[in-house]
């Protein structure tokens, strides 16, 4: 009510005919000069940390919301109102123990940027390097607990009173959520991943990453390179810089794809407050206390399903969804086949530059829920990310064709992770560890028989290993399979090898024709166990 959005919600559709009330209300009698944009916004930054990330993720989605609220919410990236400099200045010196002045030879007291977690000030060092200052908000982590709490409240009342509450798994969301959030109250973490970051693109021209200077940063201080750029919202600015808005939204999708399928290891605020773009068109990213990550069966999963989403292979997405254990087991493939198909027919008879991943998202959630599809709180950066580049890229370049951008990366993707180039890789990673585990192998097997033969084999599964059983129970038959295949070929290897030279252990004594074997066994093993 403090900033008027009971007007705001009594103007909707489903309240129109109650409406009258509002002139009962004493607080309507004293008219409102801010715009609706407005007291949306600053309910918002009242309401705390995580409603503002909300708003920061609603701004970039210029598609869904009217101008004027996605122009005001665009605030919320880096204008959240600041807390007072001399709080800034003495929560700095006690993180150093010792006076600004010792630290800095210049330090601005006005922040230059703001947002929900803490805010940016402009420094120099005593060796006359420019940096940015950023310092967490006091007492920001209860203000967090108390937002989380809320959300856990409201979990538990989906999951009991909701009859899909089970699928889409409301207390694992939020429990995902507030470990990112917490993660990032701690600044040396954000630190640690700047500096992956950095490692990962240090050779590329597509994204800068500042350096952290790490004698300055402590849990609640971040001490980094001062970037100059161009924000990325600015277009206006761009245009006058002669930027390619087009090559520069393509690149922004090559980022984001190189990041998820070639590092595992992406930025998941990309929201236009945190990417700047240099006079080269070069990206500078800023800010990395969320960071997303995916293990190798996910990323297998997701590039497949996206390729057969590009190729209308909708009986691959089926089978896929079954696979990796995303929807039941018995669901039958080629009813929820016909489902998908219908959902994205409709869909892709519009040409691809107007089709949205977050329309696309959101319709295959609703398709999903009649087959008990849970939601997977491991996806759930992926997907905010995703929502966030694809806004973000249709502001620079309407036309973009955020499909066509990035179906040639996951197929090139996809070629590396299958075929000769994947032998390969594993044999030069896991080689060395193979050749000295191989003389090992046949008593390993043996034993393991033994005990199977004998009745003493044991399995001991710990209550919160249930739930990753689950899949790889799916994957168990293929698995025994390979595994006796793939070590009946390393035996085979090895006993070929002592009956040729007998009296010998030189390396080089090894028929070639065991080499091939083992290679053979390896790769039938490899296949069958992804990389966690």
């Amino acid at each position: 009510m403090h900033h008027g959005l009971d007007e705001l919600i009594l103007a909707t559709h489903l309240f129109r005919p109650v409406r009258y009330i509002k002139v009962l209300m004493p607080w309507t009698w004293v008219t409102r000069r801010t715009s609706r944009a407005e007291r949306i916004r600053r309910s918002l930054e009242d309401l705390g940390p995580i409603f503002v990330k909300f708003g920061q993720i609603l701004s970039t989605r210029r598609d869904l919301l009217p101008d004027d609220i996605a122009l005001e919410l665009a605030k919320l990236q880096d204008q959240v109102a600041p807390f007072p400099a001399a709080q800034a200045r003495l929560l700095i010196e006690q993180a150093y123990k010792q006076s600004l002045d010792d630290v800095f030879a210049d330090f601005e007291a006005e922040p230059f940027a703001s947002a929900s977690i803490a805010q940016v000030h402009a420094a120099t060092l005593h060796d006359g390097k420019k940096v940015v200052v950023k310092v967490l908000r006091p007492n920001i982590l209860p203000v967090i607990q108390r937002d989380i709490g809320l959300l856990y409240i409201i979990a538990d009342k989906i999951a009991r009173y909701w009859s899909m509450g089970p699928q889409l798994r409301p207390r694992e969301v939020v429990a995902e959520f507030e470990k990112t959030l917490i993660d990032e109250l701690d600044l040396m973490r954000e630190a640690a991943n700047a500096t992956q970051l950095r490692r990962n693109f240090e050779d590329s021209s597509l994204l800068y990453i500042p350096e952290v200077f790490w004698d300055y940063t402590r849990k609640n201080v971040l001490v980094t390179e001062r970037i100059y750029g161009t924000p990325i919202g600015n277009i206006d600015q761009l245009k006058a810089t002669n930027i390619d808005l087009a090559a520069l939204s393509e690149r922004g999708v090559e980022i984001f794809f190189t990041q998820v399928f070639s590092h595992s290891f992406f930025h998941a605020d990309m929201h236009p407050g945190n990417i700047f773009v240099a006079d080269d068109g070069q990206y500078i990213a800023v800010d990395f206390g969320i960071m997303g990550t995916l293990n190798h069966s996910d990323q297998r999963y997701l590039a497949e399903n996206f390729l057969a989403f590009f190729n209308r292979d909708y009986r691959r997405v089926a089978q896929l969804h079954v696979d990796s254990g995303w929807v039941a087991e018995d669901t039958r493939v080629d009813e929820f086949e016909a489902a998908i198909r219908t959902v994205c027919e409709p869909i892709f008879d519009k040409p691809l530059k107007e089709i949205s991943f977050g329309h696309l998202l959101l319709r295959l959630f609703q398709t999903a829920r009649r087959f008990n599809m849970e939601v997977q709180p491991q996806l759930i950066l992926l997907q905010k990310t995703l929502l966030n580049i694809e806004g973000l890229g249709r502001q620079l370049n309407p036309e973009l064709d955020l499909w066509k951008t990035a179906k040639p990366f996951l197929e090139r993707w996809m070629a590396e992770q299958i075929g000769p180039r994947s032998l390969l890789r594993h044999l030069r990673e896991n080689g060395p560890l193979w050749l000295e585990q191989l003389p090992r192998l046949p008593g390993l097997f043996h034993d393991v028989l033994q005990q199977a033969r004998d009745g003493k084999l044991k399995m001991e599964i710990k209550p919160q290993q249930l739930g990753e059983i689950k899949n790889e129970i799916r994957q168990a038959n293929k698995r025994s399979i390979a595994a006796i295949v793939g070590g009946s070929l390393l035996i085979s290897a090895a006993i070929i090898a002592t009956l040729s030279y007998p009296d010998k252990d030189l390396f080089m004594n090894i028929p070639i024709i065991s080499w091939i074997i083992v290679g053979v066994g390896s790769l039938i093993i490899v296949r069958a166990w992804p990389n966690k």
